[in-house]
Formats: structure tokens, C-alpha cells, sequence
């Protein structure tokens, strides 16, 4: 494709053990409200359909593609994939993703649109992206809304996909567009690993559920490296839902024991106060990021002269890849 960093990637490892952290980490849930969810499979189902509608406006047997290959998959007709030499990842092309919402560093700053810090994460580099964006975001979107209910979910998701896309527009500027879930996906697994902290003195088998999930953290993280994968989208959702998790995740902690050993009892449930200073300390540093962050991006500026060795968290250079091809 035209741009080489247009794909989010996300590794399908995050969506196995991500579904299994729950399990390991000990907290039983018995009694605690479950919500049915239903936020996450329409966001499923909202971003199948929008890379159905991606197909149809890009329609490759009638607009041609620009290395002058055959469309691949011809017997969908105007839903057939660009030729793997433009899109290996069987998707549109990237003028198609630009027009409908693709993070863009020029048209963000200099055109206004802002609304693509947020289009950009319903859209899809091909169905291959799509496939592993979406099971990871049934493994671990489902529990989460399961445990914690659509509306704060929700606002994790959304925050995390705007956050990865703020820190990536300042990073890669003009280099490249962007698109896909996995910065509100890597968001999801950060409220993991702070609600895991945020909570830590009900769970059991600790030592377990936070090797597990920093494990995942890391291959996921490393994946990112990788070119053609927007890992500074990761990292700015990770580093969002990570502090959002601390903000919107707290389980009350005195009281909770009690009426496990004697239900009869009707203690009020309260916080410690370590809980009280983790929130106010992660809605403070995610306030003052964020304000920082669209600050330096509506002055133009980069975030790489700010940050030089930045440039390898996204893409490390080796002798099979260079990371500026």
C-alpha cells in the first residue's frame, strides 16, 4: 500500500491470554453484580460493517490499483481486496482509507478534522487486521464488560482509541496514516494490570495474574516493533486505559471479606486509602497528559524532538527490515 504504517496491529496472543488473566488472578466474583454485555458486540459487529462498507467504496475492479496487479478475491467484484503487493493484508487501498477517516497528521492539524482521532480506530488496514483486532476485543472486552458494565467499558475503549491516536499522530506526523482498534484494545489490557493494583488485596494467587498479564504486556508490546505496526497507538492507548483503569475500575475493599465469612452481616463496603490516592494521582497525570499532548499537537509540534530515542519504541531497524521503507 501507498503508507506503510497504516495498520494497528495486534498480536492474537493478547486475545487468548487475556481471556484467561480473570481466572488466575484469584477473585471470586460470585456475588458481585455481572452485567450482561452487549457494548462490545455491537462495537463487533459496528466495525465488521464498516470494513464491508470500506470494500464497497474502494471497489478494486473498477478503480484499478496503482502497481497495475489484478484485484485478488475478483469473484467478490467491487469487494475485492487491492493486490497483496499494495495491501498484503487484504484490504482497500490506502486512498480509500484516507477518505473515509484514516489518522492523518495534515489533515488533523492543518484541515482541523480532528473527528479522525476517533474515525481512524472503527477502520481496518484488511480483513486479516480485522480478524485479530476483533477476537482479541471478544476475549477481552467480554469479561471486562461483564465485570465492570458498559459505561465505564465503554469510556475506556473510546479514551484508549483517541489516546493511541494522539500520541501516534505526534510521533509519525506525516509519514504515514493509521487506522484500527488495537490502541483502544491495548487501552482494555491496561485497565487490566491497574485494576489488578488498584484492587490488590482482594485476589488471591497475586504473583500469577501479574507475571501472566505483564507477559502478555510485553510480547504484544515487542509485536509492535515490527514494521508496518503503529506501536506508539499502543503504547498511548496501553498507557490511557492503564490510568483510566486506577479512575473508573476500584472494588471496595473493607467490608468485602466480611460478608463472604458472614453474609448475614450489612457492613458498608469502602476504599483504602492507597485506592483514593492511586485515583487521584492517575486522573491527574491523565488530565495533565492529555492537555500536553493536544497542546503540542495543534502548535505542529513533533513529538520526536522532544523524545529522539522514541522512534524505537515503534520500529527497530534490522538486517531482514529497514523501518523507514
Amino acid at each position: 500500500m501507498a503508507s506503510s504504517g497504516e495498520g494497528k496491529g495486534s498480536a492474537a496472543a493478547t486475545a487468548a491470554a487475556g481471556y484467561k488473566y480473570a481466572s488466575y488472578s484469584g477473585y471470586d466474583a460470585a456475588e458481585e453484580r455481572r452485567w450482561w454485555p452487549w457494548l462490545v458486540p455491537i462495537v463487533f459487529v459496528a466495525c465488521i460493517v464498516v470494513f464491508v462498507v470500506e470494500m464497497f467504496v474502494n471497489n478494486c475492479p473498477r478503480h484499478g490499483s496503482p502497481v497495475g496487479d489484478t484485484c485478488v478475491a475478483g469473484f467478490l467484484h467491487q469487494f475485492a481486496f487491492q493486490p497483496l503487493r499494495e495491501n498484503p493484508l487484504l484490504g482497500p487501498s490506502s486512498a480509500t482509507l484516507e477518505k473515509m477517516g484514516a489518522l492523518d497528521w495534515a489533515k488533523v492539524v492543518h484541515q482541523h478534522q480532528v473527528w479522525r482521532l476517533i474515525s481512524c480506530i472503527w477502520l481496518h488496514a484488511g480483513l486479516i487486521h480485522l480478524i485479530v483486532n476483533m477476537l482479541s476485543l471478544l476475549f477481552i472486552g467480554i469479561r471486562l464488560e461483564q465485570q465492570f458494565g458498559f459505561v465505564r467499558i465503554g469510556i475506556i475503549y473510546l479514551l484508549s482509541g483517541f489516546g493511541g491516536s494522539v500520541l501516534s499522530v505526534l510521533f509519525l506526523r506525516h509519514k504515514y496514516i493509521s487506522v484500527g482498534a488495537s490502541g483502544a484494545l491495548f487501552g482494555l489490557l491496561g485497565s487490566m494490570l491497574s485494576e489488578l493494583i488498584m484492587n490488590w488485596t482482594i485476589y488471591s494467587n497475586k504473583a500469577a495474574a501479574i507475571i501472566t498479564l505483564l507477559f502478555i504486556i510485553a510480547i504484544n508490546l515487542a509485536i509492535g516493533i515490527l514494521p508496518h505496526a503503529d506501536n506508539f497507538a499502543h503504547v498511548g492507548g496501553f498507557m490511557t486505559g492503564f490510568l483510566l483503569g486506577f479512575v473508573l475500575l476500584a472494588r471496595p475493599q473493607f467490608g468485602w471479606m466480611e460478608r463472604h465469612e458472614l453474609p448475614q452481616t450489612n457492613q458498608p463496603r469502602k476504599y483504602k486509602a492507597y485506592q483514593y490516592v492511586l485515583w487521584t494521582v492517575a486522573l491527574l497525570l491523565l488530565l495533565l497528559g492529555f492537555v500536553i499532548a493536544l497542546v503540542m499537537l495543534f502548535k505542529g509540534k513533533n513529538g520526536n524532538d522532544i523524545c529522539h530515542w522514541c522512534q524505537y519504541l515503534n520500529c527497530v531497524s534490522t538486517s531482514r527490515w529497514k523501518c523507514n521503507t
